[in-house]
């Protein structure tokens, strides 16, 4: 059966997309839980419908794109505390990255911040940002003693 998704429902599909589920998982879980709704055959206020958002995960995909080029330009340097000038006294963690973030004008939340260890020392540092599965724009980060 053919479903028009009114939400995100992990392993089935985004808001705003048609996809095939079968027919119980339609009529048991997607259609009382105001998940998604029947696709019509040949309706033109359907059409209508799927055509803005179209239009919206368009216009959403340009805007992240954008964020993504912003974030790999950005260069972010921090100071830290640090014991014989290379051991940082605490590590960085991924929230206040996020604020370093936030201070330059990207807002995210913590979370969608990768990094593939622990900072715990001064140095440079690639760190990647998950706007999307597909889109990881990475920065880099210094860490500096103070």
């Amino acid at each position: 059966m053919k479903v028009y998704l009114l939400k995100d429902v992990e392993s089935v599909g985004m808001r705003g997309t048609v996809v095939n589920v079968s027919d119980g998982y339609a009529a048991n879980f997607l259609f009382p839980k105001k998940f998604a709704v029947a696709v019509p055959d040949n309706d033109e206020a359907f059409k209508k419908l799927m055509h803005s958002a179209e239009v919206k995960k368009e216009v959403i995909a340009s805007k992240t794109s954008m964020l993504a080029e912003h974030i790999k330009a950005l260069k972010i340097t921090m100071r830290r505390k640090t014991h014989d000038k290379v051991k940082l006294y605490g590590s960085i963690s991924t929230s206040e990255i996020a604020d370093a973030l936030a201070d330059h004008g990207v807002k995210i939340a913590k979370n969608q911040i990768i990094t593939d260890k622990s900072i715990k020392e001064v140095g440079t540092y690639e760190v990647t940002v998950k706007l999307t599965s597909k889109l990881q724009p990475k920065f880099q980060l210094k860490i500096i003693s103070e």
